[in-house]
């Protein structure tokens, strides 16, 4: 009952943002067509024929609002978007298609080993706390977290980009690359996906490193921990098992989240390093008042997140059987 009653709340969730990202590009002013209408008038007059032209062209939506939504309901189920105004005619469909790989690769991975070492290191932080082992990843990871995405991504251009010619400095692959299954393409886009991964993974191992200590080292004081050190419990089955497994809960949450938020890519890094990632694509977008694009980028990081944070609600009741009343 309780697992209908979540998923019942998904969908109104899920129906509530799909009608909120039909809503808000039509309160923005102006209209797709104004932009290309503000080109083509620096050489001359448009006339209305031109204007009516060039919105069928781009397939600005017509006809009452209610129509205009049960279409964008369609759309919706048949992932069809329309065409890209900033790539026309090229489909919004495959331009998500073909960035999506990129971002899954390089912002979801290094998302999952970020969030896992830091749960590790935190919970050996907060096991052996008061001793060097606690001190060096809590000071490393509070260094490492309070600098910004862009800088910390700048400064590793700089340095193994710029002056240590180790790193690619841009782009996902050579220019010479040809996209395919092959051993070669796979290393070559490894290679270049480094710098943005160190980038992602030094600004976000602290954050998980801290939460994880924090949480735990007020665990360590509840009563079933000194319970179970009472009971003659091995150290390492009181800290994984009582200990590790009530304090993890809230970075779960959290963990959720940022799973959620992969599928909107790492807006700083992919800009700064050129990776054409869904974070580079929905700046593109924004640069270029493509509407159809941006409509698809946001339903889509929505939909991740509402879907990541119904599977980490499930798996609360798995961890901690209070959550199941």
């Amino acid at each position: 009952m309780a697992l209908l009653r979540k998923f019942g709340l998904f969908v109104l969730t899920l129906w509530a943002a799909v009608t909120i990202n039909f809503i808000l590009p039509r309160l923005m002013p102006g209209s797709p067509a104004d932009a290309a209408i503000a080109k083509l008038s620096q050489s001359g007059p448009v006339t209305a024929a031109t204007k009516k032209a060039i919105e069928a062209q781009l397939g600005v939506p017509t006809g009452s609002i209610l129509s205009q939504y049960g279409s964008y309901l369609h759309q919706v189920v048949t992932l069809d978007f329309g065409v890209s105004y900033t790539f026309f005619p090229q489909p919004v469909a495959e331009l998500v298609g073909q960035a999506l790989p990129y971002t899954l690769i390089l912002v979801g991975v290094v998302t999952i080993i970020a969030f896992i070492g830091g749960t590790l290191l935190g919970i050996l932080a907060a096991w052996k706390r008061g001793t060097w082992i606690e001190a060096l990843p809590t000071l490393g990871g509070s260094f490492a977290s309070a600098f910004p995405y862009f800088w910390t991504a700048l400064l590793l251009l700089f340095f193994l980009g710029y002056v240590g010619h180790i790193f690619p400095t841009s782009g996902a692959a050579g220019v010479t690359a040809v996209p395919a299954l092959t051993g070669s393409y796979v290393l070559d886009v490894l290679y270049h996906a480094i710098l943005p991964a160190l980038t992602i993974l030094i600004t976000s191992l602290g954050g998980w490193i801290l939460g994880m200590r924090n949480t735990m080292i007020n665990t360590l004081g509840d009563d079933y921990v000194t319970f179970a050190e009472a009971n003659g419990l091995k150290s390492r089955t009181v800290a994984i098992r009582y200990a590790a497994r009530n304090a993890i809960l809230p970075n779960l949450t959290s963990f959720g989240l940022a799973l959620g938020g992969v599928v909107g890519g790492s807006l700083l890094v992919e800009s700064v390093f050129g990776y054409p990632g869904i974070g580079y694509l929905l700046l593109k977008a924004v640069t270029n008042q493509d509407y159809p694009l941006m409509q698809a980028l946001f339903l889509m990081i929505t939909i991740s997140v509402l879907v990541a944070n119904f599977l980490v609600d499930i798996l609360y009741g798995a961890l901690d059987p209070r959550t199941r009343r």
